[in-house]
């Protein structure tokens, strides 16, 4: 069982997560997002080389309850896909943390981080908007 907001991930209030390695940010959506969506049936993905402003929308996330845009919490250019989800999309299900990883940035303005949400904040928010 992944848990429910890992404390070393960054989060953006768009409920994405974003795992910072050096000069690059490994992104997928949190746990509490797929839980909403419910299972995921398809997702349509950017292409590598793609530069990315923080808020652009780099793909599409469906699910039999809803169709989301993905949206970037960083600026950058994406260097990998992870397209293991084009023919699997229920990876990130059943793996949202690990396995379920969307897309891989090279992260053009590292103050951005400081803007992210870490997982106590961001559990707080999702609390707060679940009150709403």
């Amino acid at each position: 069982m992944e848990k429910k907001f890992p404390q070393e991930l960054k989060y953006s209030p768009e409920h994405s997560w974003v795992k910072i390695e050096g000069d690059l940010g490994i992104i997928g959506i949190s746990e509490y997002a797929q839980k909403l969506m419910g299972e995921v049936i398809f997702v349509e993905l950017p292409q590598t080389g793609k530069g990315l402003k923080k808020g652009d929308s780099f793909g599409i996330i469906e699910s039999a309850k809803a169709v989301s845009d993905l949206i970037s919490p960083l600026s950058g250019e994406i260097i990998d896909v992870n397209f293991s989800l084009a023919d699997n999309p229920g990876i990130i299900n059943t793996s949202v943390y690990q396995a379920g990883w969307v897309i891989k940035l090279k992260i053009k303005d590292r103050a951005e981080i400081d803007l992210l949400l870490d997982a106590q904040k961001y559990e707080k928010f999702v609390k707060e908007e679940n009150k709403a």
